[in-house]
């Protein structure tokens, strides 16, 4: 299985979103259990995900939150 196909059911289920047609929650973690780009790749998804919930959280004076932020995005910086 290709892993751009992995990789998008990957973020349709962080989204909580219906997965493609012929994936499966079982294949989707078979394919995981084997492709180390593919676990790094959800670990980053994930790990962006959280920081963008925590950066458009509500709060006040919270400029780090957005600073790390960007910083994440920023191309070449490394997962934290």
């Amino acid at each position: 299985m290709h892993c751009a196909r992995i990789r998008t059911a990957l973020s349709a289920r962080l989204d909580g979103e219906e997965l493609p047609p012929g994936l499966t929650d079982r294949r989707l973690d078979d394919h995981l259990s084997g492709c180390a780009d593919c676990r790094l790749w959800q670990a980053r998804a994930r790990a962006l995900a959280a920081d963008v919930r925590r950066a458009t959280a509500p709060t006040e004076g919270d400029a780090a939150s957005v600073d790390a932020l960007l910083a994440r995005l920023r191309p070449g910086s490394a997962p934290g």
